[in-house]
C-alpha cells in the first residue's frame, strides 16, 4: 500500500471512511494468469470509458465506498520518508463527489469543459496481485495522460503511477480504491476537470 510518512494514503484521509485498506500479498500474478488477464482488461475498458468521457458508466464501475485520491506531490532530500504532503490532495474523493463532479459536466456551467477536452489515456507496466482482504485484488500500473484542448493552449500529459484494489462485486470488478501518484509535483494542466 502506498505509504505516506508511515500511514497508507487512504488511512489518514478524511473522506476514506469505511473504504477498503486491502494491502497486497506476495510476488504479482503471472501475466498469463486469468486473474491478471481480466484485471488488465477492466483497465483498458476503464481508458476507453474515459476518453470517450462516459462519466456516468463509469461511476457505474467504481463500488459505492470507493476511495479516489492524488496527493499533493513534493520534492524532498534524499533518505525523506515521504514523498507527498502530509493530509494535502489534489483530490480525495468518495462515490458522492465523484458523482457531483459527474454531475456538472451534465449541466451549461461544467465551463472548465466546454469545448470538452480531447483525452487519451495509455496504460501499462500492469501488476496485478492478490490481497489480505478476500475477494479483493490489487493492481499497479503507470498511466499517461495527453489532454487538449481548444486550438490555442498547448497540450497537457500527465504520467503517474496508479494503485487500484478491486472488489468482486456479484461476479464482477468494481474500482474500490485508486491512488494515484502523479510525477510531477507542479501539474502543468489548466485544470484538473478530468478523471485518472
Amino acid at each position: 500500500m502506498i505509504e505516506e510518512t508511515g500511514k497508507a494514503v487512504s488511512e489518514v484521509s478524511r473522506l476514506r471512511k469505511s473504504s477498503t485498506l486491502a494491502d497486497r500479498v506476495g510476488s504479482s500474478l503471472p501475466f498469463t494468469s486469468e486473474l491478471h488477464a481480466t484485471i488488465h482488461r477492466w483497465l483498458v475498458e476503464e481508458a476507453y470509458t474515459l476518453d470517450q468521457q462516459r462519466y456516468e458508466s463509469w461511476l457505474d464501475m467504481l463500488t459505492e465506498d470507493i476511495h479516489y485520491v492524488m496527493p499533493v506531490r513534493v520534492t524532498t532530500a534524499l533518505g525523506t520518508p515521504f514523498s507527498t504532503s502530509p493530509g494535502m490532495a489534489h483530490w480525495d474523493e468518495n462515490k458522492y463527489s465523484l458523482s457531483r463532479r459527474v454531475a456538472r459536466f451534465l449541466t451549461e456551467h461544467a465551463w472548465t469543459e466546454d469545448p470538452p477536452s480531447r483525452l487519451r489515456h495509455f496504460v501499462t507496466n500492469v501488476r496485478v496481485f492478490e490481497t489480505d482482504v478476500p475477494g479483493e485484488v490489487l493492481a499497479d500500473s503507470a498511466m499517461l495522460l495527453f489532454r487538449s484542448r481548444g486550438d490555442v493552449n498547448e497540450p497537457s500529459i500527465i504520467s503517474a503511477h496508479r494503485e487500484d484494489v478491486f472488489r468482486d462485486v456479484g461476479g464482477e470488478y468494481k474500482l474500490a480504491r485508486r491512488v494515484i501518484l502523479v510525477d510531477e509535483s507542479v501539474l502543468r494542466t489548466q485544470n484538473l476537470a478530468i478523471f485518472l
